[in-house]
């Protein structure tokens, strides 16, 4: 029984956190700021930029991440019209839809899914998506030391100190600014683009950074 269940849950299950943000220029600060925190702390970013199969309706790629990560954030930021058709983008609370229905009505392993909901200001959700009062959102202030402190602070309960070294959320921004200044290096160590640096080679980056400077 136990191999079985085994078998049953997603390899790294328990070390995938699923990234459900704005991709746009303007956010990359942000979201390159999560995804050195997450690995810092041990563990490993995914979200929807790294599913490439052609074959597969692209709702169905971010299922399938959802279903093998056990944690997840979600950034409510963008939620301002579009310049060009005065539309909302809906793509980060559906995607946070899918994730909280996985976790409602999924195995018993998804329903052990923690969340952590983020946006630049902690109420500001209560005006266009007020079905989640009741769940903790986090604000970070459109910063990249915020949003470091509550992806660290989040992961902090998740890691025993008696086997890892937790760091601090300021020992974190400090490594975070230390690896930006020599992402341009390692890009070039490791024949990347460092003017067009796509996802998975960015976690590449960041990991190869941190195993040369560990905690």
């Amino acid at each position: 029984m136990a191999r079985a269940l085994a078998r049953r849950i997603p390899a790294s299950f328990d070390k995938n956190v699923f990234v459900n943000c704005p991709f746009d220029e303007q956010f990359q600060p942000l979201f390159r700021a999560i995804v050195f925190t997450v690995h810092d702390m041990g563990f490993r970013a995914r979200c929807a930029l790294e599913a490439s199969n052609a074959g597969n309706v692209r709702i169905d790629k971010i299922q399938n991440i959802i279903s093998q990560c056990k944690y997840s954030i979600h950034d409510l930021s963008r939620t301002q019209l579009d310049r060009r058709y005065r539309l909302p983008r809906f793509n980060m609370p559906l995607e946070l839809g899918l994730d909280l229905g996985c976790k409602r009505f999924g195995k018993a392993h998804e329903q052990e899914k923690v969340v952590l909901v983020l946006d630049v200001e902690q109420y500001r959700y209560q005006r266009f998506i007020s079905d989640i009062a009741g769940q903790d959102v986090y604000a970070h202030g459109g910063t990249q030391r915020a949003v470091i402190t509550e992806v660290r602070e989040w992961l902090r309960p998740e890691l025993d100190p008696r086997s890892v070294n937790i760091p601090s959320s300021p020992e974190v921004i400090s490594r975070f600014r230390s690896f930006k200044r020599n992402l341009p290096e390692i890009c070039n160590n490791l024949h990347l683009d460092f003017n067009d640096l796509r996802f998975l080679d960015y976690g590449h980056a960041v990991a190869t950074w941190i195993r040369g400077n560990p905690i």
